[in-house]
């Protein structure tokens, strides 16, 4: 037996299906601890083998981990595009919690090649938390930085040739400096902002210490690499977790969304599109180690340089 769930903050949708796609056992469970020893009996009772989240890594997680720690199933992601497109494939019935459970169940049957959830617990998880708790921090000084610079437009102009940007606590200093003795609404207004800003830089600093200590600690080889901090280093152990879950090198490219897709049509052949699909933060981070080693005499440089070089038909772009 295969069985999928859809999930939800409160609620977890099962259902049970045999090898050939019919619905044996439809239920609703609550997402809570007694919910996974409920849900734990069903797949035994049924004698599951293999079961299909959607929503491993969000509202699935708690779920996800008790299944697979438990051993004896095998658990794996399936994706909410797949679940919509398999829904869509029946006209007519509507979406409802245990239907997106259905669907999910019969992908799950179909597709033999979905990747196993990701178990970050442990060490991993750390990293992740860390990781994502950083790019929180950078990202809401990032949007409080572009207000502040448009503040201070409007009360100092020309204020930029002293202070070119609000990432560093000297550039923080002298635009409070700018702005003394100015008791303005949008002077104090301003002034908070930039203490906010003091503030994020400093605690942004301290969580770098923290992933780059995390980092050391784990040994990892990541490092190694050209273009690979700390901080990206985290971001990709937090994000993988178990290499093992991909089967190969080209499962994890396709999982990460570096692997083009093929776009071929008649007697069009070769051609490949971007893919914009996967794990988007692996991908960002990845491709941020393409781009630095492309700036300096690199292995990845020389690749680049070879792809830019090679043979391709005349009037064609090369795809690198």
């Amino acid at each position: 037996m295969l069985a999928g769930i859809d999930t939800h903050k409160d609620t977890l949708a099962v259902a049970v299906i045999d090898d050939v796609g019919r619905p044996l056992v439809v239920s609703e469970l609550a997402n809570t601890e007694a919910g996974f020893d409920a849900l734990e009996q069903l797949l035994a009772d049924h004698q599951v083998t293999r079961v299909g989240i959607e929503g491993s890594g969000n509202y699935g997680r708690g779920a996800a981990v008790r299944l697979a720690l438990a051993g004896g199933i095998a658990v794996v992601e399936v994706p909410p595009s797949l679940t919509s497109r398999e829904r869509k494939a029946k006209p007519g019935q509507g979406k409802t919690d245990p239907i997106d459970a259905v669907a999910i169940a019969r992908i799950t049957v179909r597709e033999p090649g979905l990747p196993p959830v990701r178990l970050a617990v442990g060490q991993a998880a750390d990293l992740r938390a860390l990781a994502d708790y950083r790019t929180q921090l950078v990202a809401e000084r990032t949007a409080l930085a572009s207000r502040t610079h448009a503040e201070l437009h409007g009360l100092r102009p020309g204020y930029q040739t002293t202070v070119p940007r609000l990432t560093a606590p000297t550039f923080i200093t002298a635009a409070q400096d700018l702005l003394a003795g100015d008791d303005s609404v949008r002077a104090q207004l301003t002034r908070r902002r930039l203490a906010r800003l003091a503030e994020l830089t400093a605690e942004i600093k301290e969580v770098t210490a923290s992933i780059a200590a995390a980092i050391e600690e784990a040994g990892t080889g990541l490092t190694g690499i050209y273009g690979v901090g700390p901080t990206g280093a985290a971001t990709i152990l937090g994000e993988v977790a178990d290499i093992r879950r991909y089967r190969s090198r080209h499962a994890f490219a396709a999982a990460n969304g570096t692997a083009p897709l093929p776009a071929n049509s008649g007697r069009t052949t070769s051609r490949h599109r971007l893919n914009r699909s996967g794990n988007r933060t692996l991908n960002r981070v990845l491709y941020t180690i393409a781009i630095t080693q492309i700036r300096a005499d690199t292995e990845g440089r020389a690749y680049y340089l070879r792809k830019r070089a090679g043979a391709r038909p005349p009037g064609k772009p090369c795809a690198v």
